[in-house]
């Protein structure tokens, strides 16, 4: 049985209209040919298999806003609409593919990564818009970023989780590679599952990056990375990552060129 599916992530007052009469619809007949805007619609058979990846599509596709001034976002996930502020000012200030395909996919896929009372960090957490869909969906959540993107960053958190009965969302400065013994020894933190979306795109900070996936991803923790594959320096991170750990392809998203992955340690 196909569930009923949640509104488009990215929309405006007309859209969102136009997808509730898609949902009615879907309700009923649930056929992909009457409702492009459902997720459970959207996975191939391939689903089916476990060891397969799926082939998704990001609901509503991602543009960049054009005005250098705070601008704000609508989206809708696991029924609760969000409101994210963004600015062209930082890299971390706009949401990026990845973090639409890594929210769609921890919505839609709450059977197989359930967050309930889970601890999760999120790294390069950007506009928060991740974080928030994790504390939605009842995790501890740690976000984390850059100095001059928290200002941003902790104001979407608040604003979108301080009148829900959530788990409060905690945001904290994070340099990659940087204090990490420091600022989260592992004697007090460890985290079920680590989230990650798009932090491949400043080739500068690779090494860093990896240096802080290999300090968090201990085991029994799980590394849930989306990224868009733009550049052969994305490939060979990824070729990176995977002489390092266990890398399971969990679904694609080919027309955004997105990849989600689930990263953990290797056994000893």
């Amino acid at each position: 049985m196909i569930s009923t599916p949640h509104l488009p992530h990215h929309l405006n007052e007309r859209q969102r209209m136009e997808c509730q009469r898609e949902k009615e619809l879907c309700e009923n007949q649930c056929e992909p040919e009457h409702c492009s805007n459902c997720s459970d619609c959207l996975t191939t058979a391939s689903e089916s298999n476990s060891d397969s990846p799926i082939t998704l599509k990001i609901l509503q596709k991602w543009a960049p806003t054009l005005s250098p001034y705070f601008d704000k976002e609508h989206y809708c996930y696991v029924g609760q609409q969000i409101t994210i502020q963004e600015s062209i000012d930082y890299f971390g200030a706009i949401v990026w593919p990845g973090a639409l395909a890594l929210s769609q996919y921890l919505e839609s896929h709450q059977h197989e990564i359930n967050l309930r009372d889970k601890k999760v960090l999120e790294i390069g957490a950007g506009t928060g818009l991740v974080s928030i869909v994790a504390s939605i969906l009842g995790a501890y959540v740690t976000a984390t970023d850059l100095p001059e993107v928290l200002e941003n960053l902790n104001f979407n958190i608040s604003k979108n989780t301080q009148n829900l009965n959530v788990h409060k969302p905690e945001v904290r400065k994070l340099v990659w590679g940087e204090d990490l013994n420091e600022d989260f020894p592992r004697s007090t933190y460890h985290y079920d599952l680590i989230l990650a979306s798009d932090v491949v795109y400043h080739h500068a900070a690779l090494e860093p990056l990896l240096t802080t996936m290999v300090y968090f991803c201990q085991p029994g923790t799980v590394l849930l990375w989306a990224n868009k594959f733009r550049f052969r320096a994305d490939y060979e991170f990824l070729e990176k990552v995977s002489d390092i750990f266990n890398v399971k392809l969990l679904a694609e998203f080919p027309e955004s060129t997105i990849k989600l992955f689930k990263v953990t340690a290797r056994e000893n």
